[in-house]
């Protein structure tokens, strides 16, 4: 049976993207961002707050949806199915998005003062991070897509040895004492196999707990019974997290990234046990905001910040209009363009989703 729930978890998670990325240009750890305008305390605590367990829940969720899908799809159609999703959004989106958002970051951060269609050649030959934030080959948001598309490549090899090893066991579900202490290897993942800042090791992590683990309904179970206590240790974690790093003005090392990782691990927990609880339906609403979340998910961020770049010097230094005014702006132009995506057989295929039929509106 579906997990609704997934995909409302899914959905509401990717539209939170607006205002996450928008907060990035006002980041007070000095990180580089396609466009900056000023250190914020208040803002930069909503990225820390939700960072450690933004993305992973992702991952999570795809682990999950993974474990059902293979008992639809046998390996090769799986990842013909990966190549088609995550695979074509990326190279379109990394190719036609990106050297967009690296003019803008190589003009704000560096002066760039060349063409833009001068600075294709920039784009393609300078490479240093991939975030191209100084104007280097990006792959901005898109590398969800590829450490998703990897993470499940490498996974259906890690399938098949475990399979030949259990010959048909089935595993037993871990009490929920047991599964709070899968926190304990994160700290020690979060530099491990990293690309530019993002471990493959944590991601892979989550997407294997995912599959073997949180697919299992009596797991699902054991989240919605204890989702206040995870609730709790939660987003304790979170706001220690945020005052330690945004705060505190003090390194506090070890015990920070302990934090995080309690935030992450702990919050999954619960956001899984309340979507269960609250989110397992589908309605007109959800089935609506499902159907655009990939294509939401390619264009929100050039959006965000064209309407920040355009907009920085009519807006002065009013950090709450320069925060807002591009948010809002983002998620109507994001949305109006989702709509024009889904009406395009062609565009829907690059974007990775799929065309709405007639049936599917009404």
């Amino acid at each position: 049976m579906r997990k609704n729930f997934i995909d409302n978890l899914r959905w509401m998670d990717v539209f939170l993207l607006i205002p996450y990325h928008a907060s990035q240009a006002f980041n007070t750890w000095g990180e580089l961002n396609y466009i900056f305008f000023a250190p914020n305390r208040g803002i930069s605590s909503f990225i820390v707050f939700f960072s450690p367990f933004f993305m992973p829940l992702l991952f999570m969720l795809a682990g999950m949806s993974t474990r059902y899908a293979l008992k639809k799809r046998s390996y090769s159609q799986y990842i013909a199915e990966r190549i088609k999703r995550l695979m074509v959004p990326f190279l379109f989106g990394t190719l036609v998005f990106c050297p967009i958002l690296a003019y803008i970051g190589d003009k704000t951060n560096f002066g760039y003062n060349g063409s833009f269609f001068g600075h294709y050649k920039v784009f393609f030959t300078k490479w240093t991070d991939l975030s191209g934030f100084d104007g280097g080959f990006g792959v901005g948001q898109f590398w969800f897509l590829y450490f998703l598309f990897v993470i499940s490549l490498v996974s259906i090899l890690i399938f098949k040895v475990v399979d030949h090893i259990r010959k048909g066991t089935s595993g037993r579900t871990l009490p929920f004492w047991a599964i709070c202490l899968l926190v304990i290897p994160l700290p020690f993942l979060y530099d491990l196999l990293a690309v530019g800042g993002k471990s493959f090791a944590e991601y892979m992590y989550i997407f294997l707990i995912g599959y073997y683990l949180m697919s299992d309904d009596k797991a699902i179970e054991k989240a919605e019974r204890y989702r206040f206590i995870s609730l709790a240790v939660g987003i304790v974690a979170a706001v220690l997290n945020v005052y330690m790093f945004i705060w505190s003005g003090k390194d506090f090392g070890v015990i920070n990234v302990i934090a995080k990782a309690f935030a992450e691990w702990f919050m999954i927990l619960a956001l899984i046990g309340i979507g269960k609880n609250k989110l397992d339906f589908k309605g007109k609403v959800s089935t609506y905001m499902s159907q655009r979340s990939f294509p939401y998910f390619s264009i929100h961020f050039l959006w965000i910040v064209l309407f920040q770049y355009w907009l920085s010097n009519a807006l002065g230094n009013n950090i709450a209009l320069l925060y807002f005014v591009p948010v809002i702006l983002a998620y109507i132009v994001t949305m109006i363009c989702s709509e024009l995506v889904l009406k395009s057989r062609v565009l829907c295929f690059l974007m990775g989703t799929k065309q709405v039929q007639k049936s599917e509106k009404n």
